[in-house]
């Protein structure tokens, strides 16, 4: 058995920058909903049956109040975050699960659902279908990360070839190099090629020593590097707990998650995206 996770925060994201603008006779834009869910219904037509859709509710979660730089949804274009609740809506009516999260973020579902699939022994692989970098600390064992729109799979080997680190470290690296994309900074000086080499060996950044002169590998400006992660280690450490996901959000068990068709209220939602095409080839899918 295989089962697809997908962000679809980042799908809506997607398609909304990725397909042209349409706006229903009700005057609601639902381009990016269509888009979604067509990309879907793809999914399912390539012999998916196991589908889980993680969604941000509400962009703001426990995060904002660790650190108050951290992403909270200002900015998003009003016709992109009106389409929340109308694809979460959209995808339930489809007959995927859906994961709507509000004290949490999407990301902390869909690592919640691959240690669920992991712990599965039915389960011989488990696809997180998003590009985010936050998951590639899921990767492992029967855990892989897929690139929908790159078609490029990573397994932990594929994860350490990418940023040089194994999948664990990872909320490590992105505390030391920082997530523009969440909202922080990391730490001056450290970059990508620094943070790989050290993190390669020590693994975590708990263990790496405070001075230069004791570490064990050789990186350009170790000194200044060790003197900034000394005096901002609580920093650091604090970046490390925004990039590290949760897993036990509720997102129930693997049979859940099995497609089934959809509800009758399906083909209400498409004549909503104005989409009659997207109901027909459900039905026919379902049917088949």
């Amino acid at each position: 058995m295989r089962v697809h996770l997908v962000d679809g925060t980042y799908e809506l994201f997607r398609h909304f920058y990725g397909v042209p603008s349409h706006h229903n006779v009700a005057g609601e834009e639902v381009a990016a909903t269509r888009g979604v869910v067509t990309s879907m219904l793809a999914l399912l037509d390539d012999g998916a049956t196991h589908v889980g859709v993680a969604t941000d509710h509400v962009i703001e979660s426990f995060r904002n109040d660790l650190w108050p730089g951290y992403k909270d949804g200002s900015g998003i274009d009003v016709d992109l975050k009106a389409q929340f609740p109308l694809l979460e809506e959209a995808l339930e009516a489809l007959g995927v699960a859906v994961w709507a999260m509000v004290e949490d973020e999407a990301d902390d579902a869909l690592a919640s659902a691959a240690a669920v699939a992991g712990a599965d022994e039915r389960v011989e692989e488990a696809v997180i279908c998003t590009p985010d970098k936050d998951l590639a600390q899921c990767v492992g064992g029967k855990i892989v990360q897929f690139d929908r729109r790159q078609r490029v799979r990573y397994d932990a080997d594929g994860v350490r070839a990418k940023f040089g680190v194994p999948p664990a470290s990872i909320p490590d690296y992105l505390a030391l190099v920082g997530d523009s994309a969440d909202g922080f900074p990391g730490l001056t000086g450290w970059g990508a090629k620094s943070a790989a080499v050290v993190l390669a060996h020590y693994q975590h950044l708990e263990a790496v020593p405070a001075a230069a002169g004791q570490w064990e590998v050789t990186v350009r400006n170790s000194p200044r590097l060790a003197a900034t992660l000394a005096a901002e280690r609580d920093r650091a450490l604090l970046f490390k707990t925004l990039a590290t996901l949760r897993t036990d959000c509720e997102v129930g068990e693997v049979d859940d998650w099995r497609w089934k068709g959809p509800s009758p209220a399906f083909s209400e939602v498409c004549r909503r995206l104005e989409a009659p095409d997207l109901a027909r080839r459900v039905e026919a899918l379902a049917a088949g």
